[in-house]
């Protein structure tokens, strides 16, 4: 396994856990204990993911997760809380990808884990704020729905295809750069257009009609 599949299956893990954390913990455990996934010999490094304490807390987590997420706001919130551990948990993923004894590639794969999670978390924040604004009530939900099923699937493929995690990771991050541009100029222009609403409504103090 070279170095850029590692690297890949590292960005592809981290990005995903800027989704789910819990959930990515939970199935690659999952896979490793019961044998579910062809798992490649480099993530015998996440052997502990496996240890039923750890796929506990996991469950847990992927429960409150799930919940949480379906409910407008609610889900913004947790986003909130989770600004500084899911990149914590996508650092920590893709260091224990990489050989322990080159602390060179240790701290690569920490800073690229961590800001790779930091990313798609910055982008599912942003898109829940927006989605968030819509009056009708089962976007969240659907959007909410999506992003579960696309991080089990691309987590599977991740695995079971080590080279396949490469174009994953990079097509992950791309789509991450680009919604977070778009909707954060989307939001500028919601904003600049309430205040221009609102100034509009606004009582003249000059004793004549509101403009």
């Amino acid at each position: 396994m070279g170095i850029v599949e590692i690297l890949g299956v590292a960005g592809s893990l981290s990005l995903l856990a800027g989704w789910r954390l819990y959930l990515t913990i939970l199935a690659t455990g999952t896979a490793m204990h019961f044998g579910w996934l062809p798992l490649p010999e480099h993530l015998a490094a996440l052997q502990v993911l496996a240890n039923p304490w750890v796929l506990g807390v996991a469950a847990i987590g992927t429960l409150a997760e799930f919940l949480a997420d379906k409910i407008a706001w609610v889900d913004s919130m947790w986003d909130m809380v989770h600004s500084v551990i899911r990149p914590l948990g996508g650092a920590l993923l893709a260091l224990a990808l990489v050989d322990a004894s080159d602390p060179t590639w240790q701290v690569i794969a920490f800073l690229l884990g961590g800001g790779g999670a930091l990313l798609s978390h910055g982008a599912k924040a942003t898109t829940r704020a927006v989605v968030n604004a819509s009056p009708e009530p089962f976007s969240n939900a659907v959007v909410s729905t999506g992003e579960d099923v696309a991080t089990g699937g691309l987590l599977a493929l991740a695995i079971a295809f080590p080279p396949l995690a490469i174009l994953i990771a990079v097509v992950m991050a791309v789509a991450a750069v680009v919604v977070i541009i778009a909707l954060r100029r989307l939001l500028r222009n919601i904003k600049a257009t309430l205040k221009r609403a609102l100034g509009d409504e606004a009582p003249r103090t000059d004793g004549g009609p509101p403009s």
